[in-house]
């Protein structure tokens, strides 16, 4: 093995990233993962569990446990659906208030990222990450 592991590489990168825009995301109660879940919703509201686990590529037992941490805390309602087998998910007025309050704390990360690659890297990066 005489390259670095694309897996080990792209995990580190991960943890770093994620760590700056936890450490953002931190005034408004929520951590990138919360506040991408709580984005999906906003952008497809109202929709099934099944809808965000297929919306977010996450199995339908994570989307489970993660909605029910955004529901205690307040940010996401879940009610009944046309079929009564399946959960819908909608954004609390309190969900709204966190995405609104969060989102230039996200923009402000994005921009420092940006910032670091360069505008020719940070596309080249997305191309590349939207390919795997």
């Amino acid at each position: 093995m005489s390259s670095p592991c694309y897996c080990t590489v792209l995990r580190a990168a991960m943890r770093r990233i994620a760590a700056s825009y936890d450490a953002a995301l931190e005034p408004v109660g929520v951590n990138i993962a919360q506040f991408s879940l709580l984005r999906s919703v906003r952008r497809a509201e109202p929709l099934t569990l099944t809808e965000l686990g297929r919306l977010t590529e996450l199995d339908r037992s994570t989307i489970g446990r993660n909605v029910r941490v955004l529901e205690r805390m307040g940010l996401l309602a879940v009610g009944r659906g046309k079929d009564q087998r399946e959960a819908t998910v909608t954004l609390t007025p309190d969900g709204h208030r966190v995405l609104d309050a969060g989102a230039p704390l996200w923009e402000s990360v994005q921009g420092q990222i940006e910032a670091r690659l360069g505008p020719d890297h940070a596309e080249s990066l997305r191309a590349a990450l939207n390919v795997l």
